[in-house]
């Protein structure tokens, strides 16, 4: 059957439309699997993995070893964290200017982690920086070695700048003999199960408080430590740590205790002491 010049005009702009809708189908399903949106700048570590189509894990094919074959390409750079920390590295002075308020307890499993969203209001400053504290969460074992040791467990509280910069203080977390009371009443609330973000009435924490007494740290240049592992994240590396109680530590086992990933190459990168 011939079709008629009009008629085959409309076929053929039909048959374009579709495949520019293929198209550019294609290509945000691309920026979902990078774990960035197109119009999203802001997003923390997390919130990238967790829009994230393709499914990560610390163990099996979905391991550390395969991020960047899952379409994380910043997996397989050169300034990666978490590191080693050699045996008799300078340490930085207790300069970091802690600015942190009371928040509200949100807290989430994320299928990765147990984490504490924390309100507004609360900054770092370091090195001439200003930076908002968003987030803090866990990892167990810690993900930083110092002289090749891990400790039972580490915490991540995450920053970001009005330019878009990171910063992330790292604490180790080490097993001691006395319950922590200023984790007693969070750790209450541990969620078991992967779900949204409860915020808990009546129940504030505040992030000051969770810090060790001794606040001397290493510096270096690293990354995020989950997918998007996304570089040009500054470190601050508490070398004190801090001590939770065994059944602290198992109460957090029981739901995370296999959630770090290993440490990355140092390569070139120097560590920044104070001069």
């Amino acid at each position: 059957m011939l079709i008629k010049s009009k008629n085959l005009k409309l076929f053929s702009l039909m048959c374009m439309l579709i495949i520019g809708a293929v198209l550019i189908s294609g290509c945000t399903e691309e920026l979902k699997v990078y774990g960035v949106e197109d119009t999203d700048t802001e997003a923390t570590e997390e919130e990238h993995a967790e829009e994230a189509e393709v499914h990560w894990s610390y163990t099996g094919e979905g391991g550390p070893e395969h991020w960047a074959e899952l379409g994380y390409p910043d997996a397989s750079g050169s300034e990666q964290s978490p590191i080693d920390i050699p045996a008799g590295t300078l340490t930085h002075d207790a300069d970091i200017m802690f600015n942190y308020d009371s928040s509200a307890l949100n807290i989430v499993n994320n299928g990765h982690s147990i984490k504490v969203d924390y309100d507004e209001g609360s900054t770092i400053e370091v090195e001439d920086n200003t930076y908002k504290l968003l987030q803090f969460h866990f990892h167990s074992l810690s993900e930083h070695t110092i002289a090749g040791e891990h400790s039972d467990m580490e915490m991540h509280l995450v920053h970001q700048s009005d330019e878009g910069e990171y910063a992330v203080v790292g604490i180790m977390m080490d097993e001691g003999t006395e319950e922590n009371d200023a984790y007693a009443e969070m750790w209450d609330y541990l969620p078991a199960e992967a779900g949204e973000v409860e915020t808990i009435e009546d129940v504030t924490v505040n992030a000051i408080d969770l810090l060790p007494e001794v606040r001397t740290y290493y510096r270096y240049d690293g990354s995020f430590t989950t997918p998007p592992c996304t570089e040009s994240v500054n470190w601050f590396l508490m070398d004190t740590s801090v001590e939770l109680s065994t059944a602290q530590i198992d109460a957090f086992q029981e739901i995370y205790s296999n959630n770090y990933r290993p440490v990355q190459p140092l390569n070139d990168r120097e560590f920044s002491v104070t001069i």
